[in-house]
């Protein structure tokens, strides 16, 4: 097996991430968590999936990507249609998937040099 040297220069990378946690380069975050290139918001509004709306998305568009990554928890639940609308108008694609997915995804895409941008709520502790 040949081995790769990663290497993605200054930007954000996700270390890990677990119950009630994301790691980016050595922040520790723990509440809703944007991350893109160079950019880093730790404590974002909104707190969880279901409040998501087309303002929150237009925030993230500011930060131009191509494609917005949306880590829903532990569970993958689909944004609100007029979220995927409006990425459509904005030409750019959007994902909803874990947040587990959504870190290793941003990770890769990162490492090939694409405008990502990561939108992560939290995995919750099971009850």
């Amino acid at each position: 097996m040949q081995l790769t040297m990663e290497n993605t220069g200054e930007a954000n990378r996700i270390r890990s991430y677990g119950v009630g946690q994301v790691i980016v380069n050595d922040q520790v975050c723990t509440g809703t968590t944007v991350v893109a290139r160079d950019t880093l918001w730790t404590d974002w509004n909104p707190s969880s999936p279901a409040e998501l709306g087309v303002a929150d998305l237009d925030a993230l568009l500011e930060l131009a990507p191509e494609i917005v990554l949306i880590g829903t928890g532990e569970r993958q639940h689909f944004p609100d249609r007029a979220l995927m609308v409006r990425a459509v108008q904005a030409g750019i694609g959007i994902e909803a998937m874990t947040t587990e997915a959504a870190c290793r995804t941003y990770n890769v895409l990162i490492a090939e040099d694409r405008r990502v941008v990561a939108a992560l709520f939290m995995i919750q502790e099971r009850d």
